[in-house]
């Protein structure tokens, strides 16, 4: 293969400047890998999913409806909602991204799994403030409904709830805007988050005041640059 580097887009946004990459990586047999920068630092790779799809897979295995209404938090690459999408009982999902140029490079097929979840009328991609929206009682992620609950609130935004990409996020993470979130989750609801952090004893202090069980679950995953096994962390919180 004929190695490949190229800026697929670049935009000035409020939080920073935001880039798609695509290259190979000659140290993995040449692997094409999708990455996304903010300002000099990586959000995410194509090469690293495994949490993502975890994001999903534990959350919504935590519900036992039949029929499902989920949010994402956080659209990135795709991963989280195709994994949603992968579970049958799912019947809306809606998908809350604060970067209108992410949310353009899927309608473009810029990215590899951008018509997997436009094509899919399940799947909802709204540009929004995830936090706002999740914070405040007059708005909800339904704009249509602003009560509006749903069985499964899955958030992956900030790399852990230290480490934000926004310090104006914070709030969300102490108690208060635990419970706010809480109004939009249904009864037996479940709210689970991805981390690149270990857990975070303050963090899952927060959450177990706020809801009825939380569990934490360590996700290992294969590092092809280390040759060894990466971790991260997926919170899990019912109502």
């Amino acid at each position: 293969m004929t190695p490949i580097f190229e800026e697929l887009d670049f935009q000035s946004t409020p939080i920073g400047d935001v880039s798609l990459r695509r290259r190979t990586e000659p140290r993995i047999a040449n692997t094409l890998v999708y990455e996304v920068k903010l300002d000099d630092e990586f959000l995410m790779s194509s090469l690293f999913t495994t949490g993502e799809t975890a994001l999903a897979d534990l959350g919504l295995d935590w519900l036992d409806q039949t029929e499902l209404n989920v949010v994402v938090g956080g659209l990135g690459l795709g991963y989280t909602a195709a994994a949603a999408l992968r579970d049958a009982r799912v019947r809306e999902l809606i998908v809350v991204e604060y970067l209108s140029t992410v949310i353009d490079w899927h309608r473009r097929a810029l990215v590899p799994l951008g018509e997997t979840l436009t094509s899919d009328s399940r799947c909802k991609l709204v540009n929004g403030d995830f936090f706002a929206l999740a914070t405040t009682a007059a708005m909800g992620f339904d704009s249509t409904q602003p009560a509006r609950r749903f069985d499964a609130v899955l958030l992956d935004i900030d790399h852990s709830p230290q480490h934000l990409l926004n310090s104006a996020n914070a709030p969300f993470y102490a108690l208060a805007g635990l419970n706010a979130m809480q109004q939009f989750i249904a009864p037996a609801g479940v709210f689970a988050m991805w981390s690149n952090d270990p857990p975070d004893e303050a963090f899952t202090a927060h959450l177990a005041k706020a809801f009825a069980q939380v569990d934490t679950q360590i996700v290992e995953f294969s590092n092809p640059y280390s040759g060894g096994v990466s971790t991260c962390t997926i919170y899990r919180a019912r109502c």
